[in-house]
């Protein structure tokens, strides 16, 4: 039976793959640092491999009868060339065939970002590829920015009055499973949205009204919620890597709505209003 890795498993995206890999005929792995949360987390019905990316050591029996891996960049790495170039050769070495990524929207006009330079290092490692590039996702406000809105009622991210086309990473999930069990997604590069583009304001005005109580967005600068978070001990280089994803938005370069996810899917995304309703007791 084929090995699907899944890096990143205990994130957001990842978790839900490992659900949406359920069903499938691979055995899949969940990539993990630390195996005993993450079968707090993830159950007992998958099998386990410690990896990590600034241990180099744990890639090659990580990748070891591994054919396919779902690639995501954890938060606290932004030098590609350093820690994430190791990974896909010592991929390649293993024989791994196919590598899907979770990317970025718009990531081929945004080389600040780590993601562009990762789908370089892919592009030229000579695995086959898929690249995600999804938007902004829906589950950032039930976990980066949880606490804010349910202890202070606020929205507090660097994005101005831009519109962000929001998708909720089950939808992801459901994109990235097919993309590692089904044949025609090989060199393709999908852009994932949700169904509108929605601005801070409007996503406060959907949890006032599924809270019950308002939620505002202050729609802080990007000096303010540099001096913020410095203020909550991040790191710096992730600081600015958020303000750099925010900025995107900011300039109204995260609207954009494409046909992909539906069309991959066979149904509409999931909407902003039902992701609240899903997630409610997150802010209660």
């Amino acid at each position: 039976m084929s090995k699907i890795l899944v890096i990143g498993a205990t994130g957001n995206v990842g978790a839900e793959v490992i659900k949406a890999l359920g069903p499938s005929n691979f055995t899949v792995v969940a990539a993990v640092r630390d195996i005993g949360r993450a079968k707090a987390r993830l159950g007992d019905a998958i099998e386990y491999v410690v990896f990590d990316f600034k241990q180099p050591a744990t890639f090659k029996a990580a990748f070891e009868g591994v054919q396919k891996v779902f690639l995501v960049r954890p938060p606290d790495i932004s030098n590609a060339k350093k820690y994430i170039a190791p990974a896909i050769e010592a991929a390649k070495q293993a024989g791994v065939k196919h590598v899907t990524f979770l990317s970025l929207l718009g990531v081929e006009k945004n080389r600040v970002v780590p993601h562009y330079k990762i789908e370089q290092l892919l592009l030229t490692s000579g695995l086959d590829w898929t690249f995600l590039r999804a938007s902004f996702f829906m589950q950032n406000l039930n976990t980066a920015q949880r606490d804010d809105i349910k202890e202070h009622s606020d929205i507090f991210v660097p994005a101005g009055k831009g519109k962000t086309s929001f998708i909720d990473v089950r939808d992801i999930a459901a994109v990235a499973a097919k993309s590692l069990t089904e044949d025609g997604h090989v060199k393709k590069a999908y852009d994932l949205t949700g169904k509108v583009a929605l601005d801070y304001y409007e996503v406060a005005g959907y949890m006032t009204v599924v809270l019950g109580r308002t939620v505002g967005y202050s729609n802080p600068s990007p000096l303010k919620f540099f001096g913020q978070m410095r203020q909550r001990k991040q790191p710096i280089a992730f600081i600015l890597v958020m303000i750099a994803l925010y900025t995107t938005a900011r300039f109204g370069l995260a609207g954009r709505v494409t046909p992909d996810t539906e069309k991959l899917l066979g149904r509409p995304p999931i909407g902003i209003r039902q992701y609240i309703e899903d997630y409610k007791p997150a802010w209660l």
